[in-house]
């Protein structure tokens, strides 16, 4: 009971009537129609935790991501100076008639860090930079400042003459020093590479008949191969084994210079170089598919041998803390290290070290501290990647801000979601407004207020279905409502294998030397707590083995798709190619006409279906192309028809009306329809055929990948978390897709946290028992009832509480 109130009781005076400020507690939202969102009206209380459910593609994040936190961060843009606000990213205003009751939004999302070679967990989270001071003021020798422990910042020396300009002019000699920790060899990327030239070119063919092997250098094109054949330093139509010792460091090596092609300047650069620039400065995870296996064929990656990894000179490595240099520290466990920190005791350093210990207590306390902080930051997993955001928020002193979340339970093991959810709770209860995106019933339960979107994805969905509490949720008669207690029995029979991978010695990051033997023709789920090893296995030890290679492993793992707004599931699936033809044939004309990014594009917006606006210092505006009325072709070519459809309103179609159109009749194109098959399949039958890539979800994205990959010939499919953003209602779903892998003869091998999957597994390799050098070790491998028998692991309890054993 509050004071007022009780001294109103004991006085008889009226309560004072509550401040006016106080009255603020709701996010109201009317007339949301960002995406597929059908005017959507509600309100959201304030310092709760409120969670956001339904089905993939149902509006989850276009409500919570592109209406409410968007324009938060596009008001508090605004705020700042003109001058500023050109250096930042502009933002649009959403498509909402109505947002009150906003407070700073803080997003902490599934987005990968960045794969750049140079960023690891300890650049990224600024543990390192407080690292390279500790080392600058306590390290012996004393080699310099802080950045004499950067592996990003190079020694530099100069010497020479400046003039220098007060009151009589006058030359001055100068020089110049900085001292970097950079390894020299390796300039700081742990690694070095070699090219395998014989991957470059066929030496036996001459360079105008196609001798450079390299992705994308087709002879005719005047960028790549052209001006190697009309430079003049070397014979196009000689093959290049013949060529002399000059005209073969011409071709491979030779500096850039200035040469004249068909009247055009441009640069001659020797392969080699161009190569390097082209691929080897870029991230191999970051490459497509087919330049990737291009790199992996022709580049070699030796540890550096003069840091021996460390990325660190020499220079940097010998100062040390209590026997400890820096790159010991980098390659520590977190939580080793974070008990290294807080057994130095030096009172000059004092704040530093409390600050360091508390950053890396972060880690730990949200389930990270198996990490180290030289890993680098483009292989965390995005549930990872998500809760290394989360980290400089824990201390946060600030208050009344909005964090919004993106299934941060994403990568956790059923042990782990309780500490997230404690997280979650904490945030709140400092007087915070907690709004989370969510699939996993156990975070779902805590929440204050339930949103439900639905009532099913893309233009089913958009509509609120529910508000209010669980207990709401659960009466309420909705898709999640139906399925949030659905629990998945355990099989009463298990598939018998046909043969077996086995992995020997595998010792990758925190494996301990693991046997395994992983069966075959069967479903196999690797499990464990995050961080146990699973991915050392499947993906280190699995993906590199000569067994593998001969079962035609394919791996569809959580790496993002690249793509800008042109691209879309068409695109990106192939599916496009086959429907050009089918319009060009039933039409008599070119396929390049039925492209929206070629000959068919609608000049006034070049395709894109809508004219950008930069209004300099201001948010760029989009408008709908006047001319093609968002359609992205001209006129002339919409008037050409198949099965009675013009291409933009195919590209218009969601993927199963699309199936049903390619299947018979006119229209009728096989090709287009196994395509459109696969994309049903796995799910995604409510996406349109031209929606961009860049507004599909996490979860959508790696079905798209796993649609495309279906189409390959491999005997054996790895399958990275597969129910990342799957609503309950699709798990069941994704289960008869992979028992149909299964049953037409491929062996399916699933990373997977989701305790329904577990219970349909055949077979359960369970990594731990704990994570980083507590886990390495394989503590089951058998079928799911007896790992439900056992209850040995924490997986073991866990899967016994799910299905009530």
């Amino acid at each position: 009971m509050s004071t007022a109130t009780t001294t109103a009781m004991t006085t008889g005076t009226p309560a004072p009537a509550p401040h006016v400020a106080d009255s603020h507690d709701m996010i109201r939202v009317h007339g949301a129609r960002e995406n597929n969102l059908k005017n959507v009206s509600i309100e959201i209380p304030k310092r709760r935790l409120t969670v956001f459910t339904g089905v993939s593609g149902s509006g989850k994040s276009s409500l919570v991501f592109a209406t409410i936190a968007a324009e938060s961060q596009r008001l508090i843009n605004e705020t700042y100076s003109a001058f500023v606000q050109g250096f930042m990213p502009t933002l649009a205003r959403p498509d909402v008639d109505v947002l009150e009751g906003l407070t700073t939004a803080i997003i902490i999302d599934q987005e990968r860090l960045g794969a750049d070679p140079r960023s690891t967990v300890g650049t990224v989270t600024d543990a390192n930079a407080m690292l390279r001071i500790l080392f600058s003021r306590l390290g012996r020798p004393h080699i310099g400042p802080p950045g004499a422990f950067s592996f990003n910042i190079p020694s530099v020396r100069a010497s020479g003459t400046i003039t220098v300009e007060r009151g009589a002019a006058k030359t001055v000699k100068q020089t110049f020093s900085r001292v970097g920790g950079m390894c020299p060899r390796c300039e700081g990327r742990g690694t070095v590479s070699d090219i395998d030239l014989h991957q470059l070119y066929d030496d036996s063919k001459p360079i105008s008949e196609g001798a450079i092997t390299v992705p994308g250098y087709k002879v005719d094109n005047v960028w790549t191969v052209r001006i190697f054949a009309e430079s003049g330093f070397i014979d196009p139509d000689k093959p290049i084994r013949e060529f002399t010792k000059r005209e073969l460091h011409d071709f491979l090596y030779k500096e850039p210079v200035k040469v004249k092609v068909n009247g055009v300047n441009l640069t001659y650069e020797g392969l080699v170089p161009k190569v390097r620039k082209s691929f080897l400065s870029k991230d191999p995870d970051t490459l497509q598919p087919h330049i990737r296996a291009f790199v992996e064929r022709a580049v070699t990656f030796a540890t550096c041998p003069d840091c021996d990894g460390t990325r660190l000179s020499e220079a940097a490595r010998s100062s040390r803390i209590k026997g400890v240099n820096i790159a010991d520290a980098c390659a520590m466990q977190i939580s080793d290290l974070a008990e290294w920190v807080r057994s130095l005791d030096e009172p000059s350093a004092a704040p530093l070290l409390a600050a360091l210990g508390q950053t890396l207590e972060s880690f730990v306390e949200i389930g990270l501290g198996y990490l180290s902080l030289n890993r680098p930051s483009g292989t965390l997993s995005g549930g990872e990647a998500q809760r290394v955001k989360m980290i400089r928020h824990l201390g946060s002193s600030l208050t009344d801000v909005t964090y919004v979340f993106d299934e941060p339970t994403i990568g956790l093991h059923p042990h782990d979601i309780q500490r997230m959810n404690g997280l979650l709770l904490r945030l709140r209860d400092k007087g915070n407004t907690v709004l989370v995106v969510e699939h996993k019933p156990e975070t779902i339960a805590i929440a204050d207020h339930v949103v439900d979107l639905g009532p099913g994805a893309g233009t089913a969905g958009g509509t609120v279905c529910y508000e209010g509490d669980i207990a709401g949720l659960r009466a309420a008669g909705t898709i999640t409502g139906r399925h949030l207690d659905d629990r998945a029995a355990l099989k009463p029979s298990v598939r018998t294998p046909t043969g077996a991978l086995e992995i020997r010695g595998a010792n990758a990051n925190n494996l301990r030397d693991v046997d395994v033997d992983i069966p075959l023709g069967v479903l196999v789920v690797v499990t464990g707590v995050a961080g146990s090893g699973k991915s050392s296995l499947v993906h280190g030890s699995l993906g590199r083995s000569a067994a593998a290679a001969r079962a035609g492993v394919v791996t569809i793992d959580q790496g993002s798709i690249r793509g800008s707004r042109r691209s879309n599931p068409a695109t990106y699936t192939g599916l496009l190619d086959p429907i050009r033809k089918a319009f060009a044939k039933a039409n008599g004309v070119k396929p390049a006409l039925f492209s929206a990014n070629s000959e068919g594009a609608c000049p006034s917006c070049n395709g894109a279906g809508v004219v950008y606006l930069d209004l300099g210092m201001m948010a760029g505006v989009s408008t709908t192309c006047e001319d093609c009325e968002g359609k992205r072709f001209q006129a002339s070519v919409l008037e050409y028809r198949l099965g009675g459809r013009d291409i933009s309103q195919v590209l218009a179609m969601p993927v199963a009306e699309a199936a049903e159109f390619f299947a018979s009749g006119e229209a009728r194109t096989p090709a287009a329809h196994a395509i459109l098959t696969r994309l049903a399949d796995v799910g995604l039958g409510y996406l349109t055929l031209g929606q961009p890539l860049t507004t599909l979800s996490g979860g959508e994205r790696q079905r798209l990948k796993l649609a495309v990959h279906m189409a390959e010939k491999g005997g054996v499919y790895v399958l990275d978390e597969p129910t990342t953003g799957l609503h309950l209602a699709d798990v069941e779903q994704l289960l008869g897709l992979l028992d149909r892998l299964v049953d037409s003869g491929r062996s399916v091998i699933v990373i997977e946290h989701h305790q329904a999957v577990m219970a349909h597994a055949d077979w359960i390799i369970d990594l731990g028992p704990g994570a980083g050098h507590d886990g390495g070790r394989v503590v089951f491998e058998g079928t799911p009832a007896d790992l439900v028998a056992a209850r040995s692991t924490l997986t073991g309890q866990h899967l016994a509480q799910y299905v009530g054993a």
